[in-house]
């Protein structure tokens, strides 16, 4: 029983030390990549709002639940790639200009959404 304990306490420590951690060093993140995250996670929870909806009501019109979460799911992983883009800290990108990087974010959504809109019929 000691064990166990022990080893709980252990986890609990070491899970409070890496929330730390991750929280001391998201303070450091400039603003436009938090605002960039906010977008993320608006978007994720919008996905999960609509699927929440649907195994409540129902998916009677089908296509329009698929599009609506595809729609979501595709602006977050295009939000994610502009994060990428314009994170300084990344070297991979070092020569890309942040308004190309929003520019070719406006375009892939503009995409998306145009194939979103095909898909809803």
């Amino acid at each position: 029983m000691a064990k166990s304990t022990t080893a709980a306490s252990s986890t609990a420590k070491d899970a409070q030390a890496l929330f730390h951690s991750l929280r001391s060093s998201y303070v450091a993140t400039p603003t436009n990549l938090k605002i960039i995250d906010l977008y993320v996670l608006f978007a994720i929870f919008t996905a999960l709002i609509q699927i929440c909806y649907m195994a409540i009501v129902g998916s009677f019109p089908f296509n329009s639940f698929l599009s609506g979460v595809l729609s979501c799911v595709g602006t977050a992983v295009l939000a994610v790639c502009l994060r990428i883009q314009v994170n300084k800290e990344n070297k991979e990108f070092k020569d890309l200009a942040p308004e190309r990087a929003f520019a070719d974010f406006v375009l892939c959504n503009l995409v998306l959404h145009l194939v979103i809109m095909n898909f809803l019929g």
